[in-house]
């Protein structure tokens, strides 16, 4: 029961995106494709996962062992822009029309904060192995929901009359601070 409450808590009710506003730029630069939005919101889940893994891997049976906690920030950054690099080749060369969509977008999962938060927050929460990876996933599938809420209604809003003052990124930050609002309905259900 702890595990599903830890996924709960990371997916709807600490949605880093939309409760804590972190990773926002890929937020707001992918979210205009429904399409690019589903790839990339499983590209981050699996890039943080990963990480996280690695990076519970290192601190506890390398770092803490050794004394060297205070290396955890860089060598997390390390992992997290190693897997990026994977991630890139193995898109650029298996998808290469998702490699052209998200374009520079890729490149910025590497220096996404989520991605740099959640293995911080493992080691921060002293959480164990397998409550990591669940944190992990559900922080990452956390950011997937709310991408994809995000490109399904800026789709929607293209075929909206919008006044021409919000158009754009106008509209998208107000309908991001609406589904902020409404995930902040969910804060205290835990």
């Amino acid at each position: 029961m702890d595990y599903l409450a830890l996924f709960i808590s990371a997916v709807l009710i600490n949605n880093f995106v939309l409760t804590k506003f972190l990773g926002l730029c890929i937020f707001f630069g992918i979210s205009k494709n429904l399409s690019a939005s589903v790839g990339m919101g499983m590209a981050v889940t699996s890039v943080m996962t990963m990480t996280s893994i690695l990076a519970w891997l290192v601190y506890f049976f390398v770092l803490e062992p050794l004394g060297l906690q205070f290396l955890s920030t860089i060598v997390f950054v390390i992992l997290t822009a190693s897997f990026v690099q994977l991630l890139e080749l193995i898109i650029k060369k298996q998808a290469p029309t998702l490699y052209n969509m998200w374009g520079i977008y890729l490149l910025l999962i590497a220096t996404n904060c989520i991605v740099l938060a959640v293995p911080l927050l493992n080691v921060e929460n002293h959480y164990t192995f397998l409550q990591s990876i669940v944190f992990s996933i559900g922080s990452g599938l956390g950011f997937a929901l709310a991408i994809i809420l995000m490109a399904s209604i800026r789709e929607k809003l293209a075929y909206a009359d919008v006044p021409k003052p919000l158009q754009g990124l106008g509209v998208a930050f107000i309908v991001a601070g609406m589904l902020g609002l409404a995930f902040l309905g969910f804060s205290g259900m835990m």
